[in-house]
C-alpha cells in the first residue's frame, strides 16, 4: 500500500516539475528580444570600469597584455631562446 502512495506522490511531483519547466520556458521565450534586436545590442561595445580614470575618461596608463600561444608556438620560442643563448656563450 505504501508503495502505491510513493508512486502517486512521485508522479504528482514529476507532473508539477515538468509543468513548471514548460511554463518557465514559455516565459523566457516571451521575454527574449527579437533576433534583430539582439544582434544590434551585440554590436554595442562596452568598456570595463578598470579602463577608466577618476573622471570617466579612458586611462592612458600602459596595460599588461597576456597572449595565448599554442604549444607548438611556445616550443618554437623556447627553442629559439635556447639556441640564441647557446650561441652567445661561445
Amino acid at each position: 500500500m505504501i508503495q502505491i502512495l510513493y508512486i502517486v506522490a512521485f508522479t504528482a511531483l514529476s507532473i508539477l516539475a515538468v509543468a513548471n519547466l514548460i511554463r518557465s520556458m514559455l516565459s523566457l521565450a516571451k521575454a527574449e528580444p527579437a533576433p534583430h534586436l539582439s544582434r544590434r545590442l551585440a554590436k554595442v561595445k562596452s568598456l570595463h570600469p578598470e579602463l577608466l580614470d577618476q573622471q570617466g575618461n579612458i586611462s592612458q596608463e600602459p596595460l599588461l597584455v597576456m597572449r595565448a600561444y599554442t604549444i607548438d608556438d611556445a616550443r618554437a620560442r623556447l627553442d629559439a631562446l635556447y639556441e640564441a643563448s647557446s650561441n652567445s656563450e661561445i
